[in-house]
């Protein structure tokens, strides 16, 4: 099926003029579709969702579509009282009702409503910036804390469980493929014993779920800067995007998961290590814009791991973009064969920075 057949599956009013590839995301193929009818004009998302990642494509769209109505609701009957209209993306039904369209070859197709006069940016522009995107996120964790996290499905299961990471990498680890990769790569060699020196963090979250001191909650699951978008005319968050990897989880791979992307001002690709560093203004300018939402749900154990939130998601992050380098990047999109290990080379450079500068982010996390 052609793009321009997909896209006309969906309620979508009007006839389509354009479809186009946009955003930059490492799953899912994502295109921008232009309706027009003879005095108006509909920009929507239209995606193929990666079932190679996803089994259940389903799932998601039913997910996505509990989440959204009962943000909706919360955001309307608070609107008056708002300092800013918050938004979040809508699924568009298919023509024959569904939230999703299954075409011919087994292949899955949503449409989702565009956030118009706002955009997203790869990384952090400057202090306000990272203080919207805390807000953002902290406004998101709000809303959606009083939604029972049993009503989403688990779509990815594993995922943001760094010690199943740990476990995918050990296995893959083990194989010729992975073997002939280190034996040719000092780099790949160096990233191996940085692991090694690093198996205990891996656990430290879990741990303290397991031990009562966490509490399972929905998560976003991918909260990083190019997720969040901000307003075109008032330099407001928002919106959050990319909502496929809502589900169950502890909230603290959301936090240290948006300071990890935010806090690195040269992005996942960059190329001079020496530039990737963790910084701390940006740290404490999205921890301000944060807590201003999120500080009443927040328990004093949520508060206890916040820096190891921090210091792990970097470290999961690289673990995950090595592991798949090793077993020949197949979950991953990369542009040339050796990008998910210079993106795991980034993660790891960027986990020893924060390291570095622990006591500084403690002092930040305790101000607020």
């Amino acid at each position: 099926m052609n793009l321009a057949q997909a896209a006309e599956k969906f309620q979508v009013a009007g006839r389509l003029v354009m479809i186009t590839p946009t955003g930059r995301g490492n799953v899912n193929d994502t295109y921008l579709a232009i309706f027009r009818t003879t005095f108006s004009e509909e920009r929507v998302i239209l995606q193929r969702i990666n079932r190679r990642v996803f089994a259940h494509p389903e799932w998601i769209m039913e997910n996505m579509r509990v989440l959204t109505e009962h943000v909706h609701r919360r955001l309307e009957a608070e609107a008056d009282a708002a300092d800013r209209v918050w938004q979040l993306p809508r699924v568009i039904p298919a023509r024959d009702g569904r939230d999703y369209y299954l075409d011919e070859d087994g292949e899955y197709w949503r449409a989702i409503t565009l956030i118009g006069s706002a955009k997203s940016y790869e990384t952090s522009q400057n202090a306000e910036h990272a203080m919207e995107a805390g807000t953002v996120l902290g406004q998101f964790h709000r809303l959606i804390s009083d939604l029972e996290p049993g009503r989403l499905h688990d779509t990815l299961p594993g995922f943001h469980v760094t010690p199943l990471y740990l476990e995918k990498y050990d296995a893959t680890l083990a194989t010729d493929e992975a073997q002939a990769r280190l034996d040719h790569s000092v780099e790949a060699r160096r990233l191996r014993r940085f692991v090694e020196e690093r198996r205990e963090l891996a656990k430290v979250l879990e741990t303290a779920r397991s031990q009562g001191c966490l509490s399972v909650r929905l998560i976003h699951g991918d909260p990083k800067i190019s997720n969040i978008m901000i307003d075109d005319f008032t330099g407001q968050g928002i919106s959050i995007v990319d909502l496929d990897t809502v589900k169950p989880g502890l909230i603290h791979y959301d936090f240290g998961d948006a300071l990890r992307s935010i806090c690195n001002r040269e992005g996942e690709d960059a190329l001079t290590l020496s530039r990737v560093v963790f910084d701390v203004d940006l740290c404490e300018a999205f921890v301000r814009g944060y807590m201003e939402y999120a500080r009443d749900f927040l328990t004093a154990e949520d508060r206890r791991y916040l820096y190891e939130s921090i210091r792990l998601i970097a470290f999961e992050l690289g673990l995950r973009f090595f592991q798949d380098y090793l077993a020949g990047n197949v979950y991953f999109k990369v542009r040339a064969p050796e990008q998910n290990l210079n993106r795991a080379r980034v993660q790891f450079r960027l986990c020893e920075s924060i390291e570095a500068r622990e006591s500084m982010i403690r002092r930040v996390l305790a101000a607020y």
